[in-house]
């Protein structure tokens, strides 16, 4: 049995090395890409409060498609350079969204959904998924949720 959860009080730099460390542990030697990205979104669901969808699209020829995930149904394919999803596969770049309703071109799934942060996860230079973190607050993430969301998607890159 698995069971994660963030320590109450601990600073955040502190809770994403634990939710990295404990992510490196749950995919160790699992050869399936896609166990290890369920397992990897239901501990960023365990771990990480207020999120109404944690999970991934996967880049299947240049074209993001639903991966494993913890939430409300979801848009099954997004195009690369649409919405905070295929612009962060497109670009390469993490997604720091305050207010998805400002974002151009933003691609509601879940109406609840009012932040966002996307991370690229990237192996031999190329785009491979996005982690996706939605939240039904404001402003939820910050510079450290991507830090930390980077350095996630740097540790499992080479087992999704």
């Amino acid at each position: 049995m698995f069971d994660f959860a963030p320590t109450p009080g601990q600073p955040k730099a502190e809770t994403y090395r634990d939710l990295t460390q404990a992510a490196q542990a749950l995919i160790d030697g699992e050869p399936d890409p896609v166990a290890n990205m369920a397992n990897v979104a239901a501990l960023l669901w365990q771990m990480l409060p207020t999120l109404n969808w944690a999970g991934f699209y996967r880049n299947v020829d240049g074209e993001l498609v639903l991966g494993p995930f913890i939430g409300k149904p979801a848009c099954i394919r997004i195009p690369f350079g649409k919405g905070v999803c295929g612009t962060a596969a497109a670009s390469g770049l993490t997604q720091l969204i305050a207010d998805v309703h400002a974002f151009p071109g933003h691609i509601t799934c879940d109406a609840a959904s009012q932040s966002e942060l996307v991370v690229p996860v990237v192996r031999d230079g190329k785009v491979i998924a996005v982690i996706d973190l939605d939240s039904p607050e404001k402003a939820r993430f910050d510079e450290e949720d991507a830090q930390g969301i980077e350095a996630l998607a740097l540790a499992i890159a080479g087992a999704i």
